[in-house]
């Protein structure tokens, strides 16, 4: 079924979910190993990075400001990144988050800040994805896949575009950024002192990105508020 290929596999050890890594196990196609990955949750052949997410995790880390440091951390690694969204509409059934906040919080992640988010009804889904994933990317890199012919965005334009999903960061702020530091990496690296020493930018907007961008990975919560008729 997998024609004999073997890929790599890295799976953080603080990413819960035993279901998904017993069903990559019998994959059979993985090689896999469990260490701490700086960013995402699973790393296939040092090139793919999958960030997980249950339906729960997505709108605890909506309220508690994660989502979008994670996302932003994602985008800025040399990487294939996206967001698997694992789960069913009733595991979220009762919440009080609006619809409007999800979506919203959806759109910002794939159109904004650049992260493809692909949806999983649960850990065996999940594993299947990632195996989907590595099989598709060595086709693509085979040739296999149809690429298009012009890429209308450089990697400038898209490195200031990931800079202004950060708050208080525009254009001007974000060509700054880029000139002082030269990559996104550098940036939602620097501590807040030396972001606000770039003309422009000041201490507001500096301690502003930071809180960003800072994350202290704990488990995930579960969300508690309720809302009616939301359904992914």
């Amino acid at each position: 079924m997998d024609g004999g290929q073997r890929f790599s596999l890295v799976v953080d050890d603080r990413e819960p979910s035993g279901a998904v890594l017993k069903a990559l196990h019998a994959c059979e196609c993985f090689e896999v190993r469990v260490e701490r990955l700086a960013v995402g949750d699973y790393l296939v052949d040092d090139h793919l990075l999958f960030e997980r997410k249950t339906l729960p995790d997505l709108l605890a880390s909506i309220k508690d400001g994660r989502l979008f440091a994670q996302a932003l951390r994602l985008a800025a690694a040399p990487l294939r990144g996206a967001l698997i969204l694992e789960g069913r509409s009733q595991d979220v059934a009762g919440t009080r988050m609006r619809r409007e906040a999800i979506q919203g919080a959806l759109v910002t992640l794939s159109l904004f800040i650049g992260i493809p988010v692909l949806r999983s009804m649960g850990p065996q889904e999940t594993a299947c994805l990632i195996r989907y994933a590595a099989h598709q990317d060595r086709a693509y890199a085979a040739g296999a896949l149809a690429r298009k012919g012009r890429r209308p965005r450089g990697k400038v334009r898209v490195q200031s575009h990931i800079l202004q999903g950060l708050p208080g960061v525009g254009p001007e702020r974000a060509r700054r950024l880029l000139d002082r530091f030269g990559s996104v990496q550098a940036v939602i690296s620097a501590p807040a002192d030396t972001l606000a020493s770039v003309p422009g930018v000041g201490k507001e907007t500096a301690q502003a990105i930071r809180w960003a961008v800072r994350e202290t990975r704990g488990p995930y919560g579960n969300a508690t508020d309720r809302d009616d008729g939301w359904a992914i």
